[in-house]
């Protein structure tokens, strides 16, 4: 049988309704030159009965291992593809019709070693699903994409839309780190080794992210966690920019002792904190259209900088003892 063009690795723990969803729209692809490896990682819930489900719909394979982490389950699922080029998607996406065709596009005009593409908020996501997908992409916080096409020289792939090619699995051993920014590490590491590494805007994902507003607080909690941990093993990493959640945090705290300092401050304090997020609600409206996201992207972008805040600031003053 000859090798597929792309394979498709999926690592999953506990999710068979999430990659059933993602199953049913890979059916959709208009490129059909692929094949999915499914990485079931020690999940107590298994979804080898929904693997089951597509088997005479394209080619899929499925591994069950023990639980290691989304980085080491994705290098296991590239150690067992026979694709020219290697895609990992979170189990929590839903993947639109055209993007094989777009990656295809792409990679024969900029011969990309690797890519990744941007999320977005599908229409039949819930409204704090759909509040979470606006401040995760919204350049007013730190998530997502920043700045599209204009910053494609330094974007850096996340794991929930990555593609590399073969070679770069082969000469960088994948994925480094078990969790918490294992992506961005990697992209780094790409970059630094002198791949061409790349963002195709119209390869972009449906991402579910997070149900409830708890469970994305811990998200982006270790989301802050993990941007230490990158500039542990690269030097610089860690920009001015990725301080800016740990600052609002402590600018949010200040507000409890402002009024006892100065009442003055205090006004100013408030009012700058009332137009920052009267800024979100404006442009999360404008950009969905939907009053109830609207709303509930004020206090999502609240848990998205506090939470992320005090991860950062946590790992930050941790006694770590180096490896």
């Amino acid at each position: 049988m000859a090798a597929p063009r792309y394979s498709i690795i999926i690592p999953v723990y506990n999710r068979p309704q999430e990659v059933d969803e993602l199953l049913a729209s890979l059916v959709l692809q208009t490129v059909k030159d692929f094949e999915v490896i499914v990485v079931e990682d020690g999940s107590t819930l298994r979804c080898d009965s929904v693997v089951d489900l597509y088997r005479d719909k394209f080619s899929i394979h499925y591994f069950f291992k023990p639980n290691s982490g989304p980085g080491p389950s994705r290098n296991f699922g590239y150690a067992q593809a026979r694709g020219e080029y290697f895609i990992v998607f979170d189990s929590d996406c839903i993947i639109p019709p055209g993007y094989l065709a777009s990656v295809e596009r792409s990679l024969q005009e900029n011969g990309w070693d690797a890519w990744g593409g941007p999320d977005r908020a599908h229409e039949n996501f819930t409204p704090v699903q759909r509040a979470m997908g606006y401040t995760m992409a919204s350049v007013l916080t730190t998530g997502g994409i920043r700045g599209g096409k204009q910053q494609a020289t330094r974007f850096q792939p996340r794991s929930f839309n990555m593609g590399i090619s073969r070679n770069v699995f082969t000469q960088t051993g994948g994925f480094k780190l078990d969790r918490f920014a294992e992506d961005i590490e990697f992209s780094i590491r790409m970059r630094t080794m002198g791949f061409k590494v790349g963002l195709i805007p119209e390869a972009f994902v449906y991402h579910k992210r997070r149900t409830t507003f708890r469970q994305f607080y811990h998200q982006v909690s270790n989301f802050g966690k993990g941007r230490i941990q990158i500039g542990r093993v690269h030097p610089g990493a860690v920009k001015p920019a990725h301080w800016f959640p740990a600052l609002f945090l402590l600018g949010s705290g200040a507000l409890l002792v402002l009024p006892f300092i100065s009442l003055a401050l205090f006004g100013i304090a408030v009012g700058f904190f009332v137009v920052y997020l009267l800024a979100i609600f404006i442009d999360s409206l404008r950009q969905g259209k939907d009053l109830t996201v609207a709303f509930l992207s004020v206090p999502a972008a609240l848990l998205q900088l506090w939470g992320y805040g005090i991860g950062f600031l946590k790992e930050k003053f941790r006694n770590h003892t180096p490896r």
